[in-house]
């Protein structure tokens, strides 16, 4: 991979990093000061509105301007945004990290559009797949580190503490991205036409390809089941694991040793399996994994199977998040790639609505279990669909084939 590539790899590792040590410490410390399932699931849709309301019409811009820029710009505006959490220290103060997280994720719309765009104007077509894969690397590094470390920062220093290591890691990424040579702007068009029009122009690119018709359903039924999970997996190792926070980190955090894994299997089969099958495969043995994850504690009484659960279905997630990347870029003009990733967030971010709505009511009302498990049926029919539903629509330009 070419020296541009590797600084946007060692960007997203450093910010995600800090991402998941706040995700993470976040997540437990809300739910420690509140002892509320419907408090926790607050914070993520603190997250989840902004990102359904703003990412389609980020994606205008980021196909408008240069998006190296915009990913510096807003790392630097991300760092300064979370100041305010330095004033959380009790229940009292939940507001804030609920209005910090919003606008957190309004910005950090800019950044995702810009980071998918732009990695097919780093790399050929031939490498993408690989290249989808270390990135998936890079967030499962983060997510090990990140996730544990977080845990153990909820605990030894609280939401202030968080702040601050995420602040350190925005401004790291930042700096990295300034190194970039390669030009990363979007094709000019002719005229600059009003922000709606671009907005609609992207809706329908976006609606008029059989194959991104299949990955928004995708995106759909994935999108609700991760804020089930998303809401309900600290109550869950809190009261039905019986585990502290030490012990969520971790178990948050092995997924990405198994990811780890499965970024280097993706990488080497990537020239030789198809995206489709490794979107749809992938999907199928993570949600059966889960599965598993949700419902052994009926029978088992211990939380270290949680940590090999988690493990294991890392490596399914690797390979499913490398062929989903691919199949959308290979799949979107790249005039278009800003605003048609900003469609698949802004749909992600509904389907989330629903699920983390649904998971902070029914969660206190049915039980933690019957309501997590519903998260992996969900991966299971979607990784049914891909492969049912893309078997007509692969073409030469589409899969990568042996």
């Amino acid at each position: 991979m070419n020296r541009d590539f590797r600084l946007l790899l060692g960007a997203g590792l450093i910010s995600l990093t800090g991402d998941w040590i706040m995700r993470v410490g976040l997540t437990y410390a809300v739910y420690a000061l509140t002892g509320s399932t419907l408090a926790s699931a607050g914070a993520l849709l603190a997250s989840l509105l902004p990102q359904f309301a703003l990412s389609s019409f980020a994606g205008v811009f980021v196909d408008r301007w240069e998006r190296r820029r915009v990913m510096v710009v807003t790392n630097l505006l991300l760092a300064a945004g979370l100041l305010p959490l330095l004033a959380v220290h009790d229940r009292s103060h939940v507001w804030i990290v609920y209005l910090v997280t919003a606008v957190q994720s309004g910005l950090g719309q800019f950044f995702v559009a810009a980071e998918a765009a732009v990695i097919p104007r780093l790399v050929e077509e031939r490498h993408l797949v690989a290249a989808n894969a270390f990135n998936g690397q890079a967030r499962d590094v983060a997510r090990l580190v990140g996730a544990a470390v977080g845990g153990l920062a909820a605990g030894l220093g609280g939401i202030p503490l968080l702040a601050v290591v995420d602040v350190v890691s925005f401004l790291s990424a930042a700096g990295l991205l300034l190194l970039i040579r390669q030009t990363t702007r979007a094709g000019e068009r002719a005229g600059r036409p009003h922000v709606l029009r671009e907005w609609a122009d992207g809706l329908r690119a976006a609606g008029a390809e059989p194959t991104l018709r299949v990955l928004l359903l995708f995106v759909v039924l994935t999108g609700t089941g991760e804020a089930i999970m998303g809401s309900l997996m600290a109550p869950f190792v809190r009261d039905v694991l019986h585990a502290d926070a030490a012990a969520f980190g971790l178990i948050v955090a092995v997924q990405a040793g198994g990811g780890i894994a499965g970024g280097l299997a993706a990488a080497a089969v990537g020239s030789r399996v198809s995206p489709r099958r490794l979107v749809g495969y992938g999907a199928l043995a993570f949600g059966a994994l889960d599965l598993v994850l949700f419902l052994y504690p009926l029978v088992v009484d211990a939380w270290w199977p949680a940590l090999v659960i988690m493990l294991v279905v890392g490596l399914p997630g690797a390979f499913m998040l490398a062929g989903l990347f691919t199949l959308f870029q290979t799949h979107s003009d790249d005039a278009y790639r800003g605003r048609i990733f900003g469609v698949f967030n802004a749909i992600e971010a509904a389907a989330m609505l629903v699920g983390a709505l649904g998971a902070g009511v029914l969660g206190d009302r049915l039980g933690i279990v019957p309501v997590i498990a519903f998260q992996g049926v969900e991966y299971c029919l979607a990784g049914a669909l891909v492969l049912l539903l893309l078997g007509s629509y692969r073409t030469a330009t589409a899969e990568v084939r042996a």
